[in-house]
């Protein structure tokens, strides 16, 4: 049995790979056609201020999810590995133990030159197996006919009414640790702890333009002066982040927070692949001691791991090697072993997660979630990197407060 299904999987990956390759730009025009799909816009033209910053376009579809929409089966969770923001929901739903609640379903770019944004290239018919449909873009114009930015990873889909829900990057992980609290196991861990939000909300807000943005704020200007300014940014940043680790195991202390999946998926990703694209670096993210180990504990833990996007070891004999071979040779496994040592930062040593509090209920759980300064729909707004925190961001202001019980 094992053998036939070891065959099934190898065979359904060669008809995938075949797929891709016969998606040409022609099919990706006459699919768009039929579907009445607009190109996708482009980030370095429409999404650039008068200075030639980029400047992040606003998440369109922000309402927030509350209880009584958290329903099985209901939704598919739409992402791309090589996206930056898309690994955090789904990493989140495994470790809330809301697989079974929530699919995911990964995207791929369309045709030769991706003029129509995320679509199925590998899949049967170029359709998305769940709806029917071509493109992202599609979930997008059902659920408001007049949207006209950009379709973008995590998008949240109702698949039964074939609609985008949220596509919040700065919340979605909230929503699902919150809103879908019901829908948890017993045993879910506390990634978003009641009491502490204020503190949480201000961090994230910090962490994105300072972080997680960093890779694009560096590779979509044409201005060399905000190019430097934005590398310089970056890494005064990480330089706050690794003094911080230095005497915590994870960002607020003893336990893996919401934060920790969000700084984690910018410094895996900097590391094995943004760093060839952006240009000359400061230092590596393995040259920041605390950050490097901090990132190879996380790699370890299966949520992680499982979507992490890590390049693929190259198929080309004749390509000129560069890093990114280098570094899709490597065992992954082996290079990014962690030696525990970190545990020794932590109280409780043997526990990676924050229990719930056991007497309390999910409507206790269940609060109003604050809304990012970065959905604002005034550029300007979104092009304040002067965004600072409370507290010195190499200070964890929850040192020794959170505790299992």
């Amino acid at each position: 049995m094992a053998d036939s299904c070891g065959l099934q999987a190898h065979k359904l990956k060669i008809e995938k790979e075949e797929n891709r390759k016969l998606y040409n730009d022609t099919l990706a025009e006459y699919f768009a056609k039929i579907s009445n799909v607009k190109p996708r816009g482009k980030e370095t033209v429409i999404e650039q201020d008068e200075r030639g910053a980029f400047v992040r376009q606003p998440n369109y579809f922000i309402k927030p999810l509350t209880k009584e929409d958290a329903k099985k089966d209901k939704y598919v969770i739409y992402w791309a590995p090589l996206c930056n923001w898309s690994n955090r929901p789904v990493i989140a739903r495994d470790l809330l133990g809301l697989q079974d609640a929530i699919k995911d379903y990964i995207v791929s770019h369309t045709g030769d030159s991706n003029k129509y944004g995320w679509g199925f290239p590998e899949e049967k018919d170029f359709k998305d197996p769940n709806t029917g449909l071509y493109f992202l873009s599609e979930f997008y114009q059902n659920a408001d006919p007049n949207y006209e930015g950009r379709a973008t990873t995590p998008t949240l889909v109702d698949v039964k009414e074939k609609k985008a829900v949220n596509n919040d990057y700065h919340r979605l992980t909230n929503y699902l640790e919150v809103a879908f609290r019901g829908l948890q196991p017993k045993n879910a861990p506390d990634l978003y702890p009641v009491k502490y939000r204020k503190e949480i909300d201000e961090f994230n807000d910090w962490l994105f333009p300072h972080v997680n943005n960093g890779h694009y704020r560096q590779a979509f200007t044409n201005n060399p002066i905000i190019y430097e300014e934005s590398q310089e940014d970056f890494h005064k940043a990480l330089e706050a982040l690794d003094k911080r680790l230095e005497t915590n195991r994870f960002l607020f202390g003893d336990y893996i927070l919401d934060s920790d999946i969000r700084l984690y998926v910018t410094l895996i990703k900097w590391e094995t692949d943004f760093y060839v694209f952006v240009g000359p670096q400061k230092k590596r993210i393995r040259e920041y001691k605390n950050l490097w180990e901090y990132v190879k504990e996380l790699y370890n833990i299966p949520a992680f791991k499982e979507h992490t996007n890590l390049p693929k070891k190259p198929t080309d004999p004749n390509k000129r090697f560069n890093y990114l071979d280098k570094i899709a040779s490597l065992d992954f496994d082996s290079w990014l072993k962690t030696d525990g040592q970190r545990k020794k930062l932590s109280a409780d040593p043997n526990n990676l997660f924050l229990e719930h509090d056991k007497n309390e209920t999910v409507d206790d759980y269940i609060t109003e979630i604050s809304k990012s300064k970065w959905n604002n729909k005034d550029q300007v707004s979104r092009a304040d990197w002067n965004f600072k925190l409370s507290t010195d961001p190499s200070i964890n202001p929850l040192k020794g407060l959170l505790k299992n019980s």
